[in-house]
């Protein structure tokens, strides 16, 4: 199952965990690395000394290669892009930003860059910064998200980038992963999947709402404000999209959601919190280990496409 991807991070199987902030902590990082994929590490808006610590803790899980997801927005960015060359982390993904200030720091110390991006426009400036590679992450995804689907986004990523492309969103099995591939991504990333392995470190309210979840639980809200976001519907989305059908003023939105994903997450409250969750939820239905899914996930995959030979050989 190698594919420029597996090569260029040095991991056995061509399957990225999100860096899912409040849930991408050490535990589910170093499970999913020590399980064959990459595991991350989401910093999100945290300090950079807590970051370290996360790098820190899952080197003493694991001895396989992981990354940090870095949010540029963070007021904290600049101190965990100096964190990452520091701690010598291989890898990293970016999201809210360009990293394009960054790069020559990380790549002087040989850190694989891979933005996430939701169009096109966005993977060419991503690649001409110097980007190793490319997460393609459709609508379907849970958090924040674009307009495009994955099905249509990955295919023109692809077409207009030199560099392997990742797929991200709506992706939970390994007919996800066959079709990603068909689709001419070297590598898939998934969230909402490893929210509910048994090492993810969140509430098991989340959990289970993501586990019985349908298809159709998915609600977008904020996209009045800009700032589009998918979790499962409750209390919150429900009054949310009310206040925005009302033309609510961003601050009263805003004040809503603060904190709701820790709500979520650590305190375990999926009414008022804000349980992000990708629209495959309604196929996400058992709970297991990281090593138990990824095996599952490549078993399916072959399966599907092995025999097609679409895997890259080494030369």
């Amino acid at each position: 199952m190698q594919t420029e991807i597996t090569r260029l991070l040095g991991i056995k199987y061509p399957i990225i965990q999100g860096g899912m902030a409040w849930v991408a902590e050490h535990h589910l990082a170093a499970a999913v690395s020590e399980a064959g994929g990459l595991g991350l590490i989401g910093a999100a808006s945290a300090p950079a000394e807590w970051v370290r610590e996360q790098i820190r803790a899952a080197r003493k899980l694991t001895d396989k290669p992981f990354g940090v997801n870095i949010m540029l927005m963070s007021p904290y960015a600049a101190d965990v892009a100096k964190v990452i060359v520091e701690e010598g982390v291989q890898v990293v993904t970016t999201g809210a930003g360009s990293p394009g200030k960054y790069m020559e720091m990380w790549k002087e110390a040989g850190v694989k860059v891979i933005p996430v991006v939701a169009s096109v426009a966005l993977a060419k400036r991503m690649e001409r910064a110097g980007a190793d590679a490319i997460v393609a992450e459709g609508c379907e995804s849970g958090g924040h998200v674009g307009e495009s689907t994955t099905m249509t986004l990955v295919p023109q990523v692809v077409d207009a980038v030199d560099i392997p492309v990742i797929a991200a969103g709506g992706i939970g099995d390994g007919r996800g992963i066959a079709a990603a591939f068909m689709l001419g991504a070297k590598a898939v990333q998934m969230g909402t999947a490893f929210v509910v392995t048994e090492e993810a470190q969140v509430h098991q309210n989340y959990k289970d709402k993501i586990l019985k979840a349908s298809d159709i639980d998915t609600r977008v809200t904020g996209r009045t404000t800009g700032h589009p976001v998918r979790a499962l519907r409750n209390e919150m989305t429900k009054k949310y999209l009310k206040m925005e059908q009302e033309g609510a003023p961003f601050e009263e939105l805003e004040l809503m959601t603060l904190g709701g994903l820790r709500k979520a997450v650590v305190d375990g409250d999926v009414k008022t919190g804000s349980v992000m969750s990708g629209q495959i939820a309604g196929l996400v239905n058992e709970q297991m280990s990281c090593q138990a899914l990824i095996q599952k996930l490549v078993r399916e995959t072959d399966a599907l496409i092995g025999t097609l030979n679409l895997y890259e050989t080494e030369v």
